[in-house]
């Protein structure tokens, strides 16, 4: 953060991985010593979250960015991290979807021309592919299924239009799947298996990263910010088996585990060599999440009730 010039606004910033972002930031502008502001921006509609990032050490304002002149009255900062995004309750919610994914966006984009922008993409702009390939590259021609993601997708096309057209340094981050504790991947599979409930393998392998790593690489790909944009998988090293992950929870609570359907010859992957070539890997092992997942929900601690849908295979959440 040492060579990352002017304060950083987060957008989006109370969202599943928006608090841990800010507070990484605060902390990492703290240990730099260059006196930037971190600004948190939501609608901060969860009691007591905007308290939470102020006493973090965070600048906090609360707003609503589909709102013109509240977007242009927002203070002026040289980076821009743009988290904000619609997935869940898309089918039968489409305008509004793409109003979030695509249109705001473009607002964004001119709003704050003059930084450099790194915006939260996902892998889901891919199609899916072999599960023995290994995953897309960025190189991989993108084909989103479903409305979402091609929202996604319109999301990048507006981002990457606005830097051509001004000169505007940026950052695309295609995540898939990001996990922590209280969700993602791993918290679906592990509440299948404690519940009893059956475990869909149609959808059999995916993509996890612990989210800690996922925000370092976020606030990172700020001095990687280019035009045309810069564009980086965002994932961990294995294409998990979900089979082998729900045997392991079985495993770890006693529970025997079942299953339905078989595992399909493709699935939603993508190859984040480049990121890890850049970043290293990520610093929590995909054994070490499985076990702290479990430990997490044997001890009964509060979830954030977001199942991923990773299983949906039409595009329809």
């Amino acid at each position: 953060m040492r060579k990352l010039d002017g304060d950083i606004v987060v957008l989006g910033a109370a969202g599943k991985m928006g608090p841990s972002l800010v507070r990484l930031a605060v902390r990492a502008v703290h240990e730099a010593g260059t006196g930037a502001n971190v600004i948190a921006v939501s609608r901060f509609s969860q009691p007591g979250s905007a308290e939470a990032l102020q006493a973090a050490g965070a600048q906090v304002v609360t707003a609503d960015i589909a709102d013109d002149d509240v977007l242009a009255s927002l203070p002026e900062a040289a980076n821009v991290v743009f988290l904000v995004g619609a997935k869940f309750g898309s089918s039968g919610n489409e305008p509004s979807i793409w109003a979030t994914n695509t249109y705001l966006p473009g607002r964004v984009a001119q709003r704050y021309a003059g930084s450099r922008i790194v915006a939260l993409s996902t892998g889901n702009v891919y199609p899916l592919t072999p599960t023995g390939s290994g995953g897309p590259t960025e190189a991989h021609p993108v084909g989103p299924v479903g409305e979402y993601a091609m929202s996604c997708l319109g999301r990048e096309r507006i981002f990457t239009h606005a830097a051509h057209e001004r000169q505007t340094p940026t950052a695309l981050i295609r995540l898939n799947y990001a996990v922590e504790p209280r969700y993602g991947v791993l918290v679906d599979i592990a509440q299948k298996v404690r519940s009893g409930q059956p475990v869909d393998l149609t959808t059999g392998y995916a993509n996890v990263v612990w989210q800690g790593y996922a925000n370092q690489v976020v606030l990172r790909s700020l001095l990687h910010a280019d035009i045309p944009p810069f564009v980086l998988n965002l994932t961990g090293p294995e294409t998990v088996s979900i089979r082998a992950i729900a045997e392991q929870f079985g495993r770890i609570f006693g529970t025997d585990v079942t299953f339905m359907g078989q595992e399909e010859p493709t699935a939603l992957l993508s190859n984040a060599g480049r990121c890890h070539g850049l970043f290293g890997y990520p610093d929590f092992p995909l054994a070490q999440l499985v076990e702290l997942t479990a430990g997490w929900i044997l001890d009964n601690q509060p979830l954030l009730g977001k199942p991923t849908k990773f299983e949906v295979r039409d595009g329809r959440f």
